[in-house]
This record gives structure tokens, sequence and C-alpha cells, in this order.
């Protein structure tokens, strides 16, 4: 299993990102997939999930209205856009694999909100 996240950098208050994870090494059309962020000296936290066909999404409540996971099962790919963002958005945000009581996690890619 490989996951490699993308897409993060600097923005400013109320900007968006698109963040994307290329997934390999599994039949990525059958799982569901997550992201997850950590903030520095916090615990990392769930952000969003997305089922396996994509039609079931959930959202962490400080995120609902402002982020979307989606994802291309064509492409072997979840994102998740991020609009409205703001300084306690910053965070290391990864993607994750559970299958079989295993978690897979890319190495993250770095989002900092600041003006």
């Amino acid at each position: 299993v490989q996951l490699v996240e993308s897409g993060g950098g600097l923005v400013q208050p109320g900007g968006s990102l698109r963040l994307s994870c290329a997934a390999s090494g599994f039949t990525f059309s059958s799982y569901g997939m997550r992201w997850y962020r950590q903030a520095p000296g916090k615990e990392r936290e769930l952000v969003a999930t997305i089922s396996s066909a994509g039609g079931s999404t959930n959202y962490a409540d400080s995120m609902k209205g402002r982020f979307t996971i989606s994802r291309d099962n064509a492409k072997n790919r979840v994102y998740l856009q991020m609009n409205s963002l703001k300084p306690e958005d910053t965070a290391v945000y990864y993607c994750n694999l559970r299958v079989f009581g295993l978690s897979y996690w890319g190495q993250g890619t770095q989002v900092t909100v600041s003006s």
C-alpha cells in the first residue's frame, strides 16, 4: 500500500486549497478512505471519510460546510477541497486507509493558513 498526499501550501485566511492523495498497491475502489490532520502539539484528528463508491461522506463538525471529500476511482485518487480556510486549519493533512485491522498512512502534506 502506498498513499502519497500533495497539494498543501501556504494560503491566506478565507482561501482555498485542494489536497490530493494518490493510492496504489490495493484495490482502491473497494475501500473507504479518510483524511486526518495533525496540528502542532495536538493529537491527530479525523477530518472526513468517504465510502468506497463515494456515495457516502462524513465530516468532523468543524469542517462541515467548508471541506468536501471526493474520490476518482478511475484515477485511484481521493481529494479534499478546503474552502474558507482558517488559521486553526493549519496542520499536516494525511490520507488514511484501514483494512483488516491495519491502518496505512501517507507522509502528509503541510497546510499553513496565515496572513
